[in-house]
């Protein structure tokens, strides 16, 4: 499986997308870690969205599109429908 997965920082309140084959709450404890110089500099984090797939070129395409204008507008909207963590797919 293949996760499509948004941090939201706690420091600053930045979100991060992401796409894993781990899952996301794994991908998190990575993150917070420290994993690299931009989590670093933005941790701590909090999951606050992940949708499953089967895919890997249909989560990519996902990851992608959530990371346009539009993707983030469409993200906002499921943010604030949804009042935080949540999954699909």
């Amino acid at each position: 499986m293949f996760y499509v997965y948004i941090l939201k920082s706690l420091k600053n309140n930045k979100r991060y997308v992401g796409l894993t084959s781990v899952l996301p709450e794994e991908r998190l404890k990575q993150h917070n870690s420290g994993s690299n110089t931009w989590s670093k500099g933005n941790k701590p984090f909090e999951l606050v969205y992940s949708e499953e797939y089967s895919d890997k070129e249909y989560a990519r395409k996902r990851e992608g599109f959530l990371k346009t204008g539009n993707g983030r507008r469409v993200l906002d909207k499921l943010l604030r429908n949804n009042g935080g963590c949540s999954s699909i797919g």
